[in-house]
């Protein structure tokens, strides 16, 4: 059973406009279309959280921590209730700072066994001393992995530890970590990036998804997990296709790239001899303003099809 929560949030980005993101995937058919897939009484519609938006930027601190921290909080709480149901907490944002939420309740529930999946151009591993804009949706992965803050500023400082008190003692440590699709990775992300397993896109165009995807099964194997958290931002599609979104780079997955990937992850999770298990999905950064017909949306909707199973053919490869 999917359970699904939307969180309308986008104050951590420069561009506004991902807090429409999880009524343009209602809209572009995600339920129907997760339900056709998978059958009926399979998909169910858990929490909406949302909080006040029309807030002034704080002049000291990092931006917006306030609302940021109400919606993660219950984010965190409603995941963890639905992985307790034993069912599969699918987050719609918003931005990517919301992961935060759900990881941070599947590494209280599973703990080291938890690896992490960032299908993303960027890295999303700054920390405020390091990031060229302070936006916390450049920074889940640092906070989720307990690093400092970096910064010398006291408030900040203050700021990040509040923020730190969400994800808990469990942390994420970085080598259970694989991303792919990165093509936009800042100066300070450099070196804790390669703590990890990141694939860019440069990678991708040398040898392939299918060499890709081989590694990262490879890594998590090695790493001794057992659970997988995927996460999935729009923009590691190429803009062509994905236009609707607030950080979008040129040069990113073809549409049989993106669908490529998710239907050897399918493949994979759904072997008898599976070597670890899809415990958590988010889709992020999906803004209908700046879109062209809900294109972004609508993409995204046929990726996840394609990762829960669905097939040009039936019976066929």
């Amino acid at each position: 059973m999917i359970e699904i929560h939307s969180v309308p949030y986008d104050l951590g980005g420069a561009r506004q406009g991902s807090r429409l993101g999880p009524d343009a995937l209602r809209l572009a058919g995600l339920v129907p279309t997760l339900t056709e897939v998978l059958g009926k009484e399979t998909v169910s519609v858990g929490k909406r959280i949302t909080t006040n938006l029309d807030v002034e930027r704080s002049e000291t601190g990092l931006p917006f921590v306030d609302p940021l921290m109400s919606v993660l909080e219950p984010l965190k709480t409603a995941t963890l209730a639905s992985l307790e149901a034993g069912r599969l907490p699918l987050m719609l944002g918003g931005e990517h700072s919301l992961s935060v939420g759900p990881i941070s309740a599947c590494l209280e529930k599973f703990g080291s066994e938890l690896a992490v999946f960032w299908i993303d151009a960027h890295a999303d591993i700054n920390t405020p001393g390091v990031s060229p804009s302070l936006n916390v949706h450049g920074m889940p992965l640092a906070l989720l992995s307990g690093a400092g803050s970096g910064s010398s500023d006291e408030a900040i400082d203050s700021d990040w530890t509040r923020l730190q008190t969400v994800v808990g003692t469990t942390k994420l440590p970085l080598s259970h970590v694989s991303w792919l699709g990165l093509r936009d990775v800042d100066e300070g992300e450099q070196e804790p990036v390669g703590h990890g397993f990141p694939i860019s896109m440069h990678r991708i165009d040398r040898h392939g998804i299918v060499d890709a995807w081989e590694r990262i099964v490879q890594r998590i194997r090695d790493c001794g997990c057992k659970y997988l958290y995927v996460s999935f931002d729009v923009d590691v599609m190429d803009p062509i296709l994905a236009p609707g979104t607030g950080t979008s780079v040129r040069g990113g997955l073809t549409y049989r790239e993106a669908h490529l990937l998710a239907e050897l992850m399918h493949d994979t999770l759904a072997s008898p001899n599976a070597p670890f298990k899809l415990i958590g999905l988010d889709l992020v950064e999906v803004s209908p303003i700046h879109d062209t017909n809900n294109q972004t949306a609508t993409v995204t909707v046929e990726w996840v099809a394609s990762l829960f199973g669905k097939r040009i053919l039936r019976g066929a490869f």
